[in-house]
């Protein structure tokens, strides 16, 4: 959603504050604003753009200030404007708030306040804040019961951080439901909506809870209840990423750092020790039904978990889509939710865990985030270790969080006797040879799919076609072009054609078929049956296939030729190939691949 950022220290915090807003872009991109404190008092510059735009186009680190706060913003109330970009100032100027969430009950706040004589100068739902701390700290001339009772007016989910002229060496934050930390260094004190805006600086990090409200000063930090105003003992959480793993590494974007990064994921998500999967698939065996749950991205994952889970251990888990969970889902106390988040803060995937809890459900996670709300939520967690993606699109999470399912679904047919102990070995070293396959794909095919994306870069409608398993992999290869290159491109079954789809085929639909490797003979036919049925219409058809060069001249207009794996890995590898042709296709159209039009990574809103 929003990003956040606040550094206070002995001396001046300016670039340290820019380098943190900076980092945390990836959150939104619409517009930026500091607010800090100096001898003239509280300072606000804000603007439309980027974070080095705008910290270019106002000349921001001219400003020397020892404390400040930062919002890199991505817009849900009001438009794109000066006027709503954070931080936004109370009535009499003397305090300057930063907001990540949604205040649901904004409206009626604003009517009660404009009562009272406030005036609103944005569109956002942000402002009441400012306008509260100012109502309640005139009636208390106390900041922190100000914070509180300003808190305890709003409904819905925030993490908010303000700095005031009351008291200009402190920054006060709270949260409900959406992400905030603290950055502990010795010289310097760091606020963020999650580690990347403090990792270059310190690795200490204190998780700020829902209920909670911290006040940092350059020297001290103390953590406190907002229902009892009892302070609370944190503790400090060593953060495992390296720094350097945000940057991009010499690669021109994010994006494609991160689909390169994509073997050491797959070590690493094959290096997680073994107690914790053997956890979810205990939770798996004890239920009497399993959900597995994501939105976006993490929804098409566990699709692929529901195939490869069935088709392995002959068990359905199914997959339901998290905004839709609680309207489907029948949970009881004999259900288990095993949910699906990159960020661990995903807005309906939180929701949906916590109706599963009210039931008595049990539940579980796979997240790439520690400290995360969904981690501290569930019962059991996995931590994936796939390292931060700065890019809004997901790639290299993805593909952790498909190798964990595959891993869950073996050894769930282990435990049911379905394979052997000899035949789950196997079946785990075909895995553990994906990384080097895919990094010998990536070096050796991606100029001949950067040819092919720049030939057709043009193509304004695309199908993305698969069978069985291939069938998640054709959804979430089509919402990478969709995502990044901002081209339609629809995702569905191969064997859907026959029944409404084929009347679309002309010579402005394109489409894209994932064949499987001919050792899974019934779904290879089936999948060149509906290639035919493209053809035989004229159709053109890319064809992504494990087949021998002119194995098929006549059936592809265009086709990928991957080298032969193990039915296993087949569609993990393509679902790599088809990142990289939606990276390529972006770049061709000069889209602004890491961070695209009206997206942002973190969806920690409904």
């Amino acid at each position: 959603m929003c990003g956040i950022s606040g550094a206070v220290g002995l001396n001046d915090i300016s670039q340290a504050l820019y380098e943190g807003i900076r980092n945390l872009e990836y959150r939104g991109y619409d517009s930026c604003g500091v607010a800090l404190v100096n001898s003239k008092g509280l300072v606000l510059k804000k603007n439309i753009g980027g974070v080095e735009e705008f910290y270019r186009k106002e000349n921001v680190l001219r400003h020397k200030s020892r404390i400040g706060i930062a919002h890199t913003r991505w817009a849900t109330h009001g438009k794109v404007t000066r006027e709503n970009t954070h931080p936004l100032s109370s009535s009499d100027g003397a305090f300057a708030v930063v907001h990540n969430g949604i205040i649901s009950n904004y409206r009626f706040l604003r009517e009660k306040l404009a009562r009272e004589g406030f005036h609103f100068k944005s569109e956002t739902d942000t402002e009441v804040i400012p306008h509260f701390l100012e109502y309640f700290y005139k009636k208390s001339k106390n900041v922190e019961a100000a914070l509180a009772k300003t808190v305890e007016a709003l409904e819905g989910s925030f993490a908010l951080a303000f700095i005031t002229s009351h008291q200009p060496d402190q920054i006060y934050c709270a949260k409900r439901e959406s992400p905030l930390m603290l950055g502990i260094s010795d010289e310097i004190k760091y606020l963020g909506s999650d580690f990347n805006a403090f990792i270059d600086h310190t690795k200490n990090a204190i998780i700020i809870d829902d209920g909670e409200y911290a006040v940092i000063s350059r020297d001290s930090y103390t953590v406190k209840s907002l229902v009892t105003g009892q302070e609370i003992d944190k503790p400090i959480q060593k953060i495992e990423w390296d720094s350097e793993s945000s940057k991009k590494g010499g690669y021109p974007h994010y994006m494609l750092k991160e689909i390169h990064e994509q073997p050491q994921t797959v070590n690493h998500a094959l290096e997680i020790p073994a107690s914790l999967t053997d956890d979810i698939v205990d939770l798996i065996v004890e239920s009497d039904q399993t959900y597995l749950v994501g939105v976006g991205t993490t929804y098409y994952v566990a699709q692929f978990g529901q195939y490869i889970i069935s088709n392995l251990a002959e068990e359905f888990l199914p997959a339901i889509s998290a905004d839709e969970f609680v309207a489907l889902a029948k949970i009881d106390k004999g259900s288990m939710v095993l949910a699906l988040s990159q960020s661990g803060e995903t807005y309906d995937t939180l929701t949906a865990l916590k109706y599963a809890k009210s039931k008595g459900a049990k539940t579980a996670a796979i997240v790439n985030v520690m400290g995360s709300s969904i981690s501290r939520l569930v019962d059991k967690v996995v931590f994936q270790g796939s390292g931060p993606e700065i890019c809004v699109i997901s790639t290299k999470a993805a593909l952790s969080q498909i190798v964990l399912l595959t891993v869950i679904g073996l050894k769930l047919a282990l435990r049911k006797k379905l394979i052997g102990k000899k035949e789950f070995q196997k079946q785990i070293d075909q895995l553990k040879e994906l990384p080097e396959i895919i990094h010998a794909v990536l070096n050796e095919r991606s100029g001949f799919i950067h040819r092919i994306a720049h030939q057709y870069y043009k193509v304004k409608h695309w199908l993305y076609l698969g069978r069985g398993v291939y069938y998640p992999v054709a959804l979430e290869s089509a919402l990478k072009m969709k995502e990044v290159a901002y081209v339609h491109a629809e995702g569905m079954p191969a064997g859907f054609l026959k029944h409404g789809t084929l009347a679309m085929i002309d010579q402005d639909i394109y489409s894209i078929v994932f064949v499987p490797p001919r050792e899974d003979k019934e779904l290879y036919q089936a999948t060149l049956h509906s290639i035919e049925e493209i053809r035989a219409r004229s159709g053109f058809v890319l064809g992504i296939h494990f087949d021998e060069r002119g194995k098929n001249k006549d059936l592809f207009s265009e086709e990928l030729i991957l080298p032969p794996v193990s039915p296993l890995i087949a569609p993990l590898l393509q679902l790599v190939i088809a990142q990289l042709f939606a990276y390529f296709t972006a770049t061709s159209l000069k889209r602004d691949v890491d961070k695209p039009r009206s997206l942002a990574k973190s969806v920690t809103v409904g």
